[in-house]
């Protein structure tokens, strides 16, 4: 029963009927079907190498939880070990965990970038970092999609309006919401030219692209002015985000990152997932190849059936456009057995209502085969 107007819960209430109004109404669902959803791409959620790290670690006393901050009795020996293995592994100098990709990015931005300098944002990066950079000391900017020169376009308007500050170039490595890639080696000379910081979200490339699953960042880790987030709770299975960073800025967190430094740590149990996870990617180079493979094959098999390539990752955008289309197309797949849902504004453009199609190692060809099948049934082959 809706409240009436002079109820307390009133203005939630009708917020929540215009929203369904508009079909943008989230509902939570439990997993159900074939996975063509998660983000868990090398289907290390459930490796049993982890799982029985994890049971081991238990069984020889590993706490639960920290108990604390780091900067308290919260700093585990699992954390350091991990951050240790991961600077080696990443090729940078530090390396610093967190409990969430979304909060690693909001504590970056809240930190290190300083009053007077200016963040330049491409148009297209995660919630978290329009959050931290809003949230932060520095004025920030657009910068475009994937556009090195409008980013430079912009830095250039700023020093001639009398800015004076350091440049802050804010990316994500492969996009979310419509898998493409940034173009990081234009990017790097930009940053390089401009005497700038790079930072680069790695959340969708980690564990799945470059040298052993070290991302497409990997040639460029070790730069001064290159900050990396690599998160964990996608192709690496299990929670966090580590930060890759020269010593001096890791050092400069440690002390100044309020999202660090008034936080409890993350679970000593996570953190040892994490290393593992790690550990896979450098033992099994092949896992990462095989779902290489399979990205291909689907978007082989896809532009045979509609005519064209959605992507060229592991995330395939299927633009619908209306909201309500959108979630009774998913809706229809679901039925079918696929797990497969829409995502609409404001996480995507409006008009841009879309099927999220994600590969993982969860499914192999025949599962892609059948999938690729119902949804030309579903729409009649009228891809968009």
């Amino acid at each position: 029963m809706t409240p009436a107007p002079n109820n307390k819960l009133f203005r939630y209430a009708e917020a929540l009927q215009t929203l369904n109004d508009d079909g943008r109404l989230r509902l939570l669902k439990p997993r159900s079907g074939i996975d063509f959803v998660s983000n868990d791409y090398l289907a290390l959620a459930n490796a049993p190498q982890i799982r029985d790290a994890v049971i081991a670690a238990l069984e020889a006393g590993t706490p639960i939880g920290s108990g604390g901050s780091r900067s308290l009795r919260g700093n585990c020996a699992e954390h350091e070990r991990l951050e240790s293995y991961a600077a080696q592994f990443f090729g940078a100098d530090a390396a610093l965990f967190f409990a969430a990709g979304y909060v690693a990015n909001f504590a970056v931005l809240t930190t290190l970038p300083q009053r007077g300098d200016l963040l330049v944002l491409d148009t297209l990066v995660h919630a978290s970092i329009h959050e931290g950079a809003r949230a932060g000391r520095a004025e920030h900017r657009d910068g475009g999609h994937n556009d090195a020169q409008a980013m430079d376009d912009t830095i250039k308007t700023w020093r001639a309006e009398g800015g004076t500050g350091r440049v802050w170039l804010v990316v994500e490595s492969l996009y979310s919401m419509d898998g493409d890639f940034a173009p990081l080696e234009q990017l790097i000379a930009l940053a390089e030219r401009h005497d700038a910081f790079l930072m680069v979200d790695e959340a969708h490339a980690t564990g799945i692209y470059g040298p052993q699953g070290r991302g497409l960042t990997a040639p460029f880790e070790g730069r001064e002015n290159l900050i990396v987030i690599h998160t964990c709770g996608k192709a690496l299975g299990a929670a966090g985000a580590l930060v890759t960073m020269t010593r001096v800025l890791r050092d400069f967190m440690v002390n100044r990152c309020r999202p660090f430094i008034f936080s409890t740590a993350p679970s000593p149990l996570v953190a040892l997932a994490v290393q593992q996870a790690l550990m896979l990617l450098h033992d099994e180079p092949e896992r990462p190849q095989r779902l290489l493979d399979l990205i291909q094959f689907t978007h082989r098999e896809f532009e045979a059936r509609f005519g064209r390539r959605l992507s060229n990752s592991q995330i395939l955008p299927y633009i619908v456009g209306d909201n309500a289309r959108a979630m009774t197309l998913a809706a229809a797949m679901q039925a079918r057995g696929f797990d497969i849902r829409g995502i609409r504004p404001p996480t995507v453009p409006a008009g841009t209502a879309r099927l999220r199609i994600s590969l993982t190692l969860n499914v192999g060809e025949a599962e892609v085969l059948a999938m690729l099948d119902a949804l030309d049934e579903e729409t009649k082959g009228a891809a968009r």
